[in-house]
């Protein structure tokens, strides 16, 4: 951990909000990028050798001596470069090196560390509150309002029948998603549902178990539609099939847009304050900062429960079968 305390009189806005927004290899916990408590995090790399240092080096611009090679950051990304931390640009402004790839423990994954692991401990004391089939924990009981939320009006209308094999994929997404949308709101913590890198993965398990379990009713209908015209299904079937890709992506998109765009509007307000370092802005910026922060409490629970509903459309609509005795061909 470092504390830095270089005075700087005109803030950055457009940084701040992009600190907190975007993903680092260090954990700002109070104050600015050059004022404030700032915790360094283990970088590795592999360069021809595994290379493995914290990242306090890279400070103030610093060159980096490893054992395969020499190392400058640059906007969060890590470059190879020479002893004198050489960096090519192109016509654009970005460093035309070589980048050595990036294993490093940033502040994203020590988040999702923390909330895997504080899952791992609510769910297990859950099962332990158990009492003669009855929970006797409070927030147990309210966990399970909401599991029995998600398996009632969302995987069993949906899904049909075959429910049971995807509620667990279907509950994980859930609190995964819910519990990191809350810690992102903590003030400090990182913005884990709004790095796109992460709403992705979390699309691609989606299409995956769609499309790993579809059926071949669900094929027939995306490239040989029943009951349609042969013409209008060879104009149909390429759309489709597109739209495998596309839905899942959607998936991705909304929730990475709507989180960040909270952040955003919330730190954007808060800037406010010391910009126009006024009594009543002050006042305003408050009062709506607050107001958006427990509107993005309420969107912490929206955003899981859309992407959780979406997802249980996207499996039903692969492993339900049809009938098409009544269909006309």
């Amino acid at each position: 951990m470092k504390i830095k305390n270089e005075n700087k009189n005109n803030m950055d806005i457009a940084h701040i909000i992009l600190d907190h927004v975007n993903d680092s290899h260090e954990w700002h916990i109070v104050g600015t990028p050059n004022h404030g408590i700032i915790f360094s995090l283990p970088v590795i790399l592999w360069n021809n050798g595994l290379e493995i240092f914290f990242s306090s080096k890279f400070s103030c611009g610093n060159v980096v001596e490893g054992k395969y090679g020499y190392y400058k950051m640059f906007r969060e990304t890590i470059y190879k470069t020479n002893d004198i931390g050489l960096l090519h640009m192109d016509s654009k402004g970005n460093p035309k090196n070589d980048k050595p790839l990036d294993f490093s423990i940033t502040k994203n994954v020590v988040s999702l560390f923390i909330s895997s692991f504080l899952l791992s401990y609510i769910f297990i004391r859950m099962k332990r509150n158990y009492k003669n089939h009855q929970m006797k924990w409070s927030l147990g009981i309210c966990l399970e309002f909401l599991i029995l939320f998600i398996r009632d009006e969302i995987a069993i209308p949906n899904i049909g029948k075959k429910y049971k094999n995807y509620l667990p994929f279907l509950l994980t997404s859930f609190f995964f998603i819910l519990i990191n949308n809350l810690i992102g709101l903590i003030p400090g913590f990182p913005n884990v549902t709004g790095n796109i890198n992460i709403t992705l993965v979390l699309a691609i398990m989606t299409f995956i178990v769609t499309n790993i379990n579809a059926n071949m009713s669900y094929w027939k209908h995306i490239f040989w539609m029943p009951g349609v015209p042969t013409g209008i299904r060879l104009l149909l079937a390429p759309i489709e099939f597109i739209g495998i890709f596309i839905r899942p992506l959607t998936l991705c998109i909304r929730l990475f847009a709507n989180i960040t765009a909270g952040h955003i509007i919330i730190l954007s307000f808060i800037c406010l304050i010391f910009i126009f370092k006024n009594f009543f802005v002050t006042g305003f910026s408050i009062i709506f900062g607050f107001f958006i922060s427990m509107l993005e409490i309420m969107v912490a629970f929206l955003q899981a429960f859309i992407f959780t509903t979406l997802s249980s459309l996207l499996i039903g609509m692969s492993v339900k079968d049809y009938d098409y005795n009544n269909e006309t061909h």
